[in-house]
């Protein structure tokens, strides 16, 4: 993991309101790096880096909102070793439609050794860490045992 992180954004609708205040209260330190984000959230982020922060200028890219796909495509970003570090703003409440792309999310995130945060107080300690701002050797785990396993059951 680089210096200059890619940081993944998700917040379920009930909790958008949260990350995009924990987005604001750690806009200098985010713009510093790369965002990707799903659909809404992306874009209500995009507008307050417009509105209440015109100087900063941070890379956000956009997916597809989380239930038409923008998880799956997180989760293949994560994968790639695209996205360094995933804040994802849950609603335990509610009932998600799209919940079993958010628990492969969540696994991928597992997988892959990825560093995740689903609330707020996990967030800031992520954030707030010294490695946030350092280059980071992640663990790699060995997968080929097991890929061989599956390919001797076919």
């Amino acid at each position: 993991m680089q210096k200059n992180k890619t940081i993944g954004l998700v917040a379920h609708d009930a909790r958008k309101r949260d990350l995009l205040n924990w987005v604001r209260f750690h806009a200098k330190r985010l713009s510093k790096h790369d965002m990707v984000c799903t659909g809404t959230t992306g874009k209500l982020i995009s507008q307050m880096f417009n509105d209440d922060f015109p100087a900063l200028k941070p890379r956000i890219r956009l997916l597809k909102s989380g239930p038409l796909g923008g998880d799956q495509q997180m989760g293949a970003l994560i994968s790639d070793g695209c996205v360094d570090v995933l804040i994802f703003f849950t609603d335990p409440m509610t009932t998600q439609p799209h919940d079993v792309d958010i628990k492969a999310l969540m696994r991928i995130c597992t997988v892959y050794d990825t560093i995740i945060a689903c609330t707020k107080s996990t967030a800031d300690f992520v954030i707030s860490s010294p490695l946030f701002e350092e280059a980071y050797e992640q663990a790699k785990h060995d997968y080929s045992s097991y890929l061989q396993r599956e390919t001797l059951k076919q």
